[in-house]
């Protein structure tokens, strides 16, 4: 079994390899894995204010396993980005040896990819099993593991057998304070580092009382660290409370969601903070890392809470950019600068990198253009032309690959023409943008027209006139025909009907 507080970590830094203390979960005030609120800037503010560990909102292993890493240069970050370029996972230095990345999981070997994945730039790995929320607990994930302690074990032993940095998971109570120290004695055995245990049962929610004294059996009953969670709506409305509940609970320390949410000063030593204070040194974290305006909008309206329906709250509400969330907070020139000064990093490593691109590409032909479709007629673009001209020319059509920068998120097209491969050096906003260029360097490398307005006759858009009258021909015939069976179907019904009214009985 681990020994907590004791024991090194490694990780590597710029090609060093630094060691570091293990992660101690005794005596420690943490702050509470919540979705949509544990990104990085809650993380950093409630560091800031005096948290001890942060956790992270619970990421799902399926959508993990399926990003890469990548180093940030601008932002000075590490992210995990997923296949449709979408930041799953934000980290950075200061939070290295603080933070914990929680995960959603109901498959060992999967859970232990995702934290390979994450391992070298994260404090520890938790397991969430105590969520009891439908997107969790519907994969087996969350609450839904605490029925099946095999499985527990399973991923657990999995992880502390695989893994360099302490594991830990976070349970609710069972119905029966015996099923509870069973499962805690079990969880314990496979060499976690400590227990986290929301005080209620999987049905219970915050309105209900937390349980305590479950919480001070399961510290008595294992010689892990455990962690008390579930006091924010009973004990902790300030810093003294977090102490109180950590006593009532006889836990090794103290676990802060709701309260934390609310205002992540509650982890000050002197006392909370004027919540605006609070709320524009959040901004200036989610500013400064790039946080989605959706997310930050969220967390801000969760501290705001009853104060929604001032104005300043409703402004709040009808912000849509990062920008206008800045301004409601009067913070416009602060977000101008910082922006500027991320722009203009990102600029300066685009330029780098782009010569470092040049000096590496020597088999592709390159040239500075871009695609403006107001060069060109309706529904004609130099993509067509090139495909035109390789099919005429009896050449596999052409094939595009294309890449987003995750510098400032532009994009830059390969096309692969008759084995000779062609792009611009201008990045674009759009991958449809980026191989349009690609196309044009193409088209002009090989002197072949690419459908301008300026080019003069466009054999394309004839060759779509004749389709689109050829088709009209079409349509117009279609119809005689369906006119002309219409009169031949009336006079049939016409005639069967004198034949039978001349059978009827007079």
């Amino acid at each position: 079994m681990r020994q907590e507080c004791v024991g090194k970590n490694e990780h590597t830094t710029k090609g060093m390899t630094v060691n570091t203390p293990a992660l101690c979960f005794r005596s420690k005030k943490i702050l509470a894995p919540m979705v949509r609120v544990g990104t990085l800037p809650m993380r950093l503010l409630a560091l800031d204010f005096g948290a001890d560990i942060v956790y992270c909102e619970e990421l799902i292993d399926i959508k993990m396993v399926q990003c890469k890493r990548v180093v940030n240069e601008v932002l000075e970050t590490v992210d995990f980005v997923a296949p449709n370029e979408r930041v799953v996972f934000r980290t950075c230095v200061r939070e290295r040896d603080c933070v914990v990345f929680q995960m959603g999981s109901a498959d060992a070997e999967r859970a232990l990819a995702v934290a390979k994945l994450v391992e070298n730039d994260v404090a520890g790995i938790d397991v969430n099993m105590g969520c009891p929320k439908e997107y969790s607990t519907k994969g087996g994930m969350g609450a839904a593991l605490l029925s099946d302690p095999d499985k527990i074990e399973c991923i657990l032993s999995t992880l502390v057998k695989g893994i360099c940095k302490p594991v830990t998971c976070k349970i609710r109570i069972l119905p029966s304070l015996e099923d509870t120290i069973s499962l805690v004695k079990r969880i314990e055995k496979t060499g976690v580092a400590a227990i986290a245990v929301h005080g209620r049962k999987k049905e219970e929610r915050p309105q209900h009382p937390v349980h305590c004294e479950v919480i001070k059996a399961i510290s008595e009953a294992v010689s892990v660290p455990v962690i008390a969670n579930g006091g924010s709506h009973d004990f902790i409305k300030e810093y003294t409370d977090i102490e109180a509940f950590q006593q009532a609970a006889g836990a090794s320390s103290v676990m802060i969601a709701r309260a934390a949410m609310w205002n992540p000063s509650i982890f000050r030593r002197e006392g909370l903070c004027p919540l605006k204070e609070v709320m524009q040194e959040y901004i200036k974290y989610a500013v400064r890392y790039d946080n989605h305006y959706t997310n930050t909008k969220y967390c801000l309206c969760q501290m705001l809470r009853e104060q929604l329906e001032t104005t300043e709250g409703k402004k709040l509400h009808a912000a849509q950019s990062t920008q206008e969330i800045c301004e409601v907070f009067e913070m416009g020139s602060f977000y101008e600068e910082t922006t500027a000064i991320l722009e203009a990093k990102a600029s300066l490593k685009a330029k780098t990198q782009d010569k470092d691109e040049q000096m590496e590409d020597t088999d592709v032909i390159k040239m500075a253009v871009r695609f403006d479709k107001r060069e060109y007629p309706p529904q004609i673009t130099p993509k067509m032309y090139l495909l035109e001209w390789c099919r005429k020319a009896k050449h596999p059509q052409p094939v595009y690959e294309t890449v987003q920068r995750p510098l400032d998120k532009l994009f830059c097209s390969v096309v692969t023409v008759a084995e000779q491969k062609y792009r611009s050096t201008l990045w674009d906003k759009s991958k449809k943008l980026a191989e349009q260029a690609a196309a044009i360097v193409c088209l002009r490398t090989l002197g072949l027209p690419e459908g301008k307005l300026n080019e003069g006759e466009n054999h394309l858009i004839n060759k779509r006139k004749r389709e689109n009258q050829e088709f009209l021909n079409n349509k117009e015939h279609e119809d005689d025909l369906l006119v002309e069976a219409s009169h031949k179907r009336a006079h049939f019904t016409e005639g069967a009907s004198d034949s039978s009214s001349s059978e009827v009985p007079r």
